[in-house]
Order: structure tokens, then sequence, then C-alpha cells
């Protein structure tokens, strides 16, 4: 509500509705930040979208890089995209070629996953036959350790732990009822 002058404010070339550039930057950093793919007109009951080229000057360069990836990742579809299943990593990938893919290679991280089921590379089974190696569905990174056999972890941190019953790692853990390693 305060007087400010035209060459201070923001008007958004998709609707009538202008406000001051300070108010307009706050409310799509805030936005960005909250992860909101599209951004909206600050206007009370006004769903039209934020010319984003127009008020670009505003903001600095992380907000514009979160705000272009946003707008980026809404323009896929949900049945397109693909996240790398690696906790290190997690970037996603987009499947845009319409054919099914299975093993991929993370273009980020270097290492091979099965694009199906989401998990490392599991060349020795079929997708189908890795869900039923246990008779039940699990997520896959536990089918991987069942498989193999070793519950001794190591976290990002340094800190070891046992995979199956969660305690601290010890050179005495190989009593652990669960423990195979």
């Amino acid at each position: 509500m305060e007087h400010k002058e035209s060459w201070q404010m923001f008007t958004n070339s998709t609707c009538s509705h202008s406000f001051c550039d300070n108010c307009t930057s706050k409310h799509v950093e805030t936005k960005v930040q909250d992860k909101v793919k599209i951004v909206t007109c600050p206007a009370v009951k006004c769903n039209t979208t934020l010319d984003s080229g127009a008020c670009r000057w505003m903001f600095s360069e992380d907000i514009l890089i979160c705000w272009d990836e946003s707008l980026c990742k809404s323009m896929i579809e949900e049945s397109q995209k693909l996240y790398c299943p690696f906790r290190d990593c997690s970037i996603m990938l987009v499947n845009d070629s319409g054919s099914e893919v299975t093993e991929t290679k993370c273009p980020v991280c270097q290492r091979t996953f099965c694009a199906q089921c989401q998990v490392p590379w599991h060349p020795e089974f079929t997708c189908h036959e890795f869900l039923k190696l246990s008779g039940k569905k699990k997520r896959g990174i536990d089918l991987m350790v069942e498989k193999i056999g070793c519950s001794h972890m190591t976290c990002r941190c340094s800190y070891e732990f046992c995979y199956r019953c969660g305690s601290k790692w010890s050179s005495k853990h190989a009593a652990c009822k669960y423990a195979r390693c």
C-alpha cells in the first residue's frame, strides 16, 4: 500500500495486476524455494501464470536456476521421469525415446542401474525374477542385500552398521543371527 513510482512496479503481461518490484521478487523467491512448479500472479484469487521472462532481472542466479529447473521439470510427463536409484546421486533422467528402457548408465555418477526396477543393475536376473526372489515385493536394495548376503554397511558419514538388525558394526558383530559377512 506504499506509494511507488511506475518504474518501481512490475506489471504481469498475462493479467492486469501490478506489484512493486520488491514484493514481486519476494513472492517468486518464496514460491521457488517451496518448489512450486508454476508461479502465479501474487494477486488474491488470480491464477494467471507470472511472466517469467519479464521479471528475470529481479532475481539472483541461484533463484533463476531453481526456477528454470522447476519450469523444465513441469514440462516433462511423469511417465517419462526416471531417477538414479543411488542415494548419493538421485538425478532425474528423462526417457523420451518412447521405448522401454532396462539397463541404463547414469550420466552423472556413471553407475549402471535397471530403469524398470529402479535399483542397481541386476544382470543375473530378469526384472520379474528379481522381484520374485524373496516371494514378496520388497524394495530392490533389500533384495540385492538378501541375494548378495552382505549386511556390513558403511554410511557416507563413515558410520558402520548391520543392514539386517540396524546395530553398530564391530568385529564381534559376525555373531549376529542375521549377518552373513
